[in-house]
């Protein structure tokens, strides 16, 4: 798959949540007006601040796909984890924060019975809505790792993408909310005691934390400078090695710089034993085709030290992440 039509699927899945939590969130909001229910406040506040984050990771989607140039050498690529850096600080803020002192306000006051109809036909809406966004984002997920021998839900969690793994982690929130807003309101019907109610919000609440800190921390070691993965290693010392004028390679670093992106530098030995001057032109030729990958944004190439074992490949498959 070409980067362009990567990040055309990646602007798609951040699209339909986008839409999704728009509908979601209105719909909630009526429910929980007319019902009361704390439960689905939380959600409501749940939705909106899944929707408004959807606006961030937009932008982290505009801002990986913009070209390097003289002021950015390495591209904007780190940009799209600053965007959703700020996504991950307002679902903690905008839905974890609400959702549980909301929750704790309603332990201390008496919760008035609800239309519980208007609210399990809401949930059942929202689940459907959810489900729809949640299976887009399992799809993109689950073609990738196919393609890398990987697991789905392990590549979520390590995958370069940011944004993708931003919409599948709170569609999966989303839909776990919706299961726990289902049996507090439930259990508030059979009871009589709005207590259940309450510790929905609540629970709803610290869901949205936990998957709000996982987003921040990955984000944060992509921010200070993620190595590539050995899956990345490999097919980067791979496709130096194939390389007609590399004879072979001592060192490699590779180190993400955007979804997808990496920042390479490498010891190699050239094939022949040319001139000083011809040898720092070979290495500038071979740079320049290196970054000719839609995986390298600059690589920086130097001569091995005499004596330096080289590196051996191992076979891996053909995709990096």
């Amino acid at each position: 798959m070409s980067r362009s039509k990567r990040s055309s699927s990646s602007l798609f899945t951040v699209l339909l949540a986008f839409a999704a939590n728009i509908l979601v969130a209105i719909a909630k909001t009526i429910a929980a007006v007319l019902t009361g229910s704390a439960s689905l406040v939380a959600e409501a506040a749940h939705s909106w601040a899944d929707a408004g984050n959807e606006v961030f990771l937009i932008q982290a989607e505009r801002s990986a796909a913009k070209p390097r140039d003289s002021a950015h050498p390495g591209g904007y690529g780190r940009d799209s984890y600053v965007w959703s850096l700020f996504a991950a600080v307002g679902l903690f803020t905008a839905g974890a924060v609400v959702s549980i002192m909301h929750g704790v306000q309603a332990l201390s006051s008496k919760e008035e019975d609800t239309d519980y109809l208007v609210g399990y036909l809401v949930l059942a809406a929202a689940f459907v809505f959810e489900g729809i966004s949640f299976i887009q984002s399992y799809r993109q997920a689950h073609a990738k790792a196919s393609s890398i021998g990987t697991g789905t839900f392990e590549h979520v969690l390590r995958t370069s993408n940011p944004t993708l793994r931003a919409v599948f982690a709170e569609d999966s929130a989303a839909l776990i909310g919706l299961v726990i807003a289902f049996f507090g309101l439930l259990l508030h019907e059979l009871t009589g005691n709005g207590f259940w109610d309450a510790l929905g919000s609540i629970l709803i609440g610290v869901l949205l934390a936990v998957v709000a800190v996982v987003l921040i921390e990955r984000n944060r070691r992509f921010l200070l400078g993620e190595p590539g993965s050995d899956r990345a290693w490999q097919t980067a010392l791979g496709m130096l090695l194939e390389h007609p004028e590399v004879e072979k390679v001592t060192y490699l670093h590779l180190e993400y710089v955007g979804p997808e992106r990496f920042y390479l530098v490498a010891a190699v030995d050239l094939v022949g034993d040319d001139r000083e001057s011809d040898v720092a032109a070979d290495l500038e030729r071979v740079e320049a085709e290196v970054e000719e990958s839609p995986w390298v944004t600059e690589a920086v190439l130097t001569l091995s030290r005499p004596g330096a074992p080289a590196l051996h490949l191992e076979a891996v498959p053909e995709s990096a992440d």
